[in-house]
């Protein structure tokens, strides 16, 4: 069956009751629900009501965050979002995989693709590459989506962006503890406590993580302390310094299965990971500063600063039959910081009256990097050493014009100058640089049809720089060697959107989108050998593909919601790689065509305002999520020593929360089984992995208790 052959809405049989709640449900009064019109979120640099963004946008609150369950992955929080692909690889030495409209799915570990900035403090370096494993779920407030072209006046590397703000100090001291405990030795404790004393207010989250895992290999321990604390002098400052870190002193690598390992035993860990030892630590401390300032009000200045380091060690399996024991490592110590500043404000005129910001991003990324041979996984002495330095320095301009009360028009355009550098202590002549310059406009326009029915259009310009990563190795003949890629160029791409929002009622809504992203220079890895992976631009890609998306909250009892992505993603050029000619037409992996999820929740005494649950009872939710099948290699290659071939699913959670209220303690209990039908699924693909180590296999079913209590202290 070829990758666009499942059929999607076989695969879920709730899907038309849910459709057909949302079409029909009548509207319920709004003083029982807030209004989703009012919902505030930033397309591109500027705060707008959702409603009335010319872009995709999608907007998650503290309660699905904690519904979601343990609150690890970042996936769980974005299971409908649009236009996303959010894979559990169930390897944490690898972190999730995330993609937005086919933006990152090449990234075989961490995020890459795509933006992430969390209490307005960028966690994804100059170059493009980012981590999951940073964001304190526990203590976020709300999470942010926004894809399409305003996403690239983020810079290099903004295929979408995924913004999370920490919450508000409470007025009153509060505190807090959860614990949770599951299947394959799941473990899993949060303590967080929130005050505001006059002008001081601290908001402080300690979380623990530990999993034995069901894959042989693949157990992990994180800890995590996320301390936000805010000063306001006056009425129009505040000061935010936010302070992270994280350590993972323990995450095994269980590796990619090929086709025969995965049928005889999807538990098993991938080729020579145990002999190797196969596992990654990581340690990274992180600080920033962030400055409000209201001049006058209709003027506002906001400047940030940061810095950070990050420790990472990881041993590699050896792709030899003849010397397995033999592997290799890598070691990075990175350091990197930044600064920005944006002014932003509002003009007002008897006829037209337009908001506005400027601003500038300068960040910088310093990283030695060693890299060595192991012995049975034990890390020998005698190791290469190089430095990687990346960087940029930008500046960015929008503006949003309310010509009348029909249409807006949005426009932006940022300069973006990144610069990378590689230094081989051992050879110099390995070592290089490349420098990229670009200028990235984007456009839109949005009429206002009624008052609850928007449309819009926008296009835009973005590019992608290589890594640090990507640049590490090339080939020397057939031979892969630790030398500059110098031959590396950045992608270029063209972002085209036309986009309708409807509100039926003041609770519900139905957003659609078609987009059209063409690329030149897209980076594909070409050689994979032991861990080691060699890039080349090839010719040009395309994505192109719809985007649905509704919610129903008419009921004070029942919930509905619904995200459907379709999207068609190809080489439209042909080019070489190691396994040999890559065809015109071949589909980009890691991207499913079809992506579906929904969720039906039930609220014993009712939802109340903002969608939160009513402060006891019952809450019941099943989701079903399903995804289409999609290729885990460029060769699209069904033969039997190189089959890159994951076939589609469809899956089905239960959650199941209890809540009371005993005195001043609030108590809540929760129950979560996924996968309820026990399904063998590969969750996730290693794209072009050497010796055909594609595949991630998803859990079978599994289930979580958890528990928390909270109180004001």
């Amino acid at each position: 069956m070829s990758n666009s052959q499942v059929p999607l809405f076989k695969l879920c049989p709730l899907n038309a009751l849910v459709l057909s709640t949302l079409l029909t449900s009548s509207a319920y009064s709004l003083a029982q629900d807030q209004s989703l019109q009012s919902v505030v979120i930033t397309a591109g640099r500027l705060q707008a009501q959702q409603f009335e963004t010319p872009a995709s946008t999608y907007s998650v609150d503290q309660n699905f965050i904690s519904n979601s369950g343990t609150q690890v992955n970042l996936s769980d929080a974005l299971s409908l979002a649009p236009g996303v692909v959010s894979l559990n690889r169930n390897n944490y030495a690898q972190d999730v995989q995330i993609s937005i409209r086919g933006f990152g799915a090449r990234t075989a570990f961490g995020l890459r693709g795509i933006r992430v900035i969390a209490d307005d403090i960028p966690l994804t370096t100059p170059d493009g590459q980012g981590q999951a494993s940073s964001i304190s779920l526990t203590s976020v407030d709300h999470l942010e989506v926004l894809s399409g072209p305003l996403a690239q006046l983020y810079g290099n590397s903004s295929g979408g962006v995924i913004q999370t703000q920490t919450r508000q100090a409470t007025d009153k001291p509060e505190g807090s503890v959860q614990s949770y405990f599951g299947s394959y030795g799941l473990a899993r404790t949060d303590w967080q406590a929130s005050s505001r004393l006059n002008q001081l207010g601290i908001v402080a989250d300690l979380s623990t993580f530990q999993i034995d895992g069901w894959r042989s290999n693949s157990a992990a321990k994180r800890e995590q302390l996320n301390l936000v604390t805010t000063y306001d002098p006056q009425e129009d400052t505040r000061f935010k310094v936010v302070l992270n870190s994280f350590r993972m002193p323990k995450a095994q690598d269980p590796l990619g299965l090929n086709q025969s390992q995965l049928l005889a035993n999807p538990m098993q860990a991938g080729t020579n990971a145990l002999i190797d030892q196969t596992q990654k630590n990581v340690d990274q401390d992180q600080i920033g500063l962030v400055m409000y300032h209201s001049l006058n009000a209709d003027l506002k200045l906001q400047t940030r600063m940061y810095h950070g380091t990050r420790d990472n060690t990881q041993t590699q399996a050896s792709s030899s039959a003849i010397t397995p024991q033999v592997g290799s490592w890598v070691g990075l110590q990175r350091t990197y910081d930044g600064l920005g500043l944006q002014l932003k404000g509002r003009e007002r005129a008897q006829e037209v009256s337009w908001d506005w910001i400027v601003g500038m991003d300068l960040d910088r990324s310093n990283e030695a990097r060693q890299a060595g041979v192991t012995n049975y996984g034990v890390i020998t002495p005698a190791p290469t050493s190089v430095q990687n330095l990346a960087s940029n320095s930008d500046l960015f301009l929008q503006t949003n014009v309310y010509l009348n009360d029909t249409w807006t028009l949005a426009a932006g355009v940022r300069h973006d100058q990144v610069r990378i550098e590689n230094t081989n202590f051992s050879n110099a002549s390995l070592g290089g640089a490349s420098s990229f310059s670009t200028n990235t406009p984007v456009i839109g326009l949005t009429w206002h049809v009624q008052d609850r029915l928007n449309l819009y259009t926008n296009a835009g310009l973005g590019f992608e720089t290589p890594t640090t990563t990507e640049t590490a190795y090339s080939l020397v003949g057939s031979t892969v060697v630790a030398g500059f890629n110098s031959g590396l160029q950045a992608s270029q791409s063209h972002n085209i959107e036309v986009g309708a929002k409807w509100l039926p009622s003041s609770n519900q809504w139905i957003n659609a989108a078609l987009f059209h992203i063409t690329t030149t220079n897209d980076i594909v890895a070409t050689t994979n050998v032991s861990g080691k992976s060699v890039y080349r631009n090839v010719a040009q890609t395309s994505r192109d593909g719809f985007e649905l998306s509704m919610m129903n909250a008419s009921n004070r009892h029942v919930h509905e919601q619904l995200a459907l992505s379709v999207v068609k993603a190809q080489y439209d050029s042909s080019f070489s790689s190691s396994t040999g000619l890559i065809p015109s037409g071949s589909a980009m992996p890691a991207i499913p065509q079809n992506t579906l999820s929904t969720a039906l929740s039930w609220s014993e005494k009712g939802y109340g305002n903002k969608g939160l649950s009513a402060s006891e009872g019952m809450e019941v939710e099943m989701d079903f999520t399903a995804r289409s099948s999609m290729w885990a290699n460029d060769a699209n290659s069904t033969a039997p020593t190189n089959y890159g071939y994951a076939a589609g699913y469809g899956l089905i959670d239960l959650k199941i929360h209890e809540r009371r209220t005993l005195g001043r303690l609030n108590l809540e209990g929760y129950l979560g089984i996924n996968n309820m039908t026990n399904r063998n699924y590969v969750g996730s693909v290693i794209v072009n992995s050497s010796s055909a180590g594609y595949f991630e296999p998803g859990l079978p079913r599994n289930w979580t208790l958890g528990v928390k209590l909270s109180t004001p202290l």
